[in-house]
């Protein structure tokens, strides 16, 4: 079932001084269309309670909710999908908890993990990264730059892969052109909009870059 993909996702992060509520309604004012959660630091009750208000401001704007990795809150709250991040994670056996109508995407680093996700059958989206150095969330892949993107893209028509590719990882409203030029299908960013003094001004200027 193929399913409408955003080519720009936002996602929220833990900050100090504004909650994932407050992150949303910035960036659903702003014009984003396609919200992930990632909130890792709390208990399943904090994070539904959270998940019912952020999910009430995406349905006031009709943005799409994703929530990171909690599959077993997905049917708990308004939520249109989840987001895997484990690259190792069996996405079938996800695809069968969640059901067909959820959106179902997961992470990636390499051309072999990306087959893998498309052999499951599971998959409606690849978020590829990191592109550059990401403090968001911290790793130890290298970074693929636009010639890593470039040289995945180059392989996935030969082996017949149709997923949407999404750049994540270090990119900002600097380098948001660049990577786009290499035939992604659209950026995921989170930092450079979170760390910004004025958030909403960045994702108008990062969208813009996107359309």
């Amino acid at each position: 079932m193929k399913k409408y993909i955003s080519r720009f996702h936002y996602l929220t992060q833990d900050l100090p001084h504004r909650t994932h509520r407050e992150q949303v309604q910035i960036a659903c004012e702003a014009g984003a269309n396609w919200i992930q959660y990632r909130c890792l630091s709390k208990p399943d009750e904090a994070l539904l309670e959270e998940l019912h208000q952020v999910a009430a401001i995406c349905d006031d704007w009709g943005a799409t909710l994703i929530v990171t990795n909690h599959v077993h809150l997905v049917h708990l709250a308004d939520i249109q999908g989840v987001h895997i991040e484990d690259m190792a994670a069996d996405l079938a056996a996800i695809r069968k908890e969640i059901g067909e109508d959820k959106t179902l995407g997961c992470s990636a680093h390499s051309i072999d993990d990306i087959r893998r996700h498309w052999i499951s059958g599971a998959a409606d989206y690849v978020g590829c990264g990191p592109f550059a150095v990401t403090q968001t969330k911290p790793n130890n892949f290298p970074p693929l730059g636009t010639i890593g993107y470039e040289g995945i893209l180059q392989q996935l028509i030969p082996d017949g892969i149709d997923l949407p590719l999404i750049a994540v990882g270090g990119i900002n409203a600097a380098n948001v052109t660049q990577v786009l030029a290499t035939g992604v299908f659209g950026v995921a960013v989170s930092g450079a909009v979170n760390l910004s003094p004025e958030p909403g001004a960045m994702i108008k200027e990062i969208y813009r870059k996107v359309l």
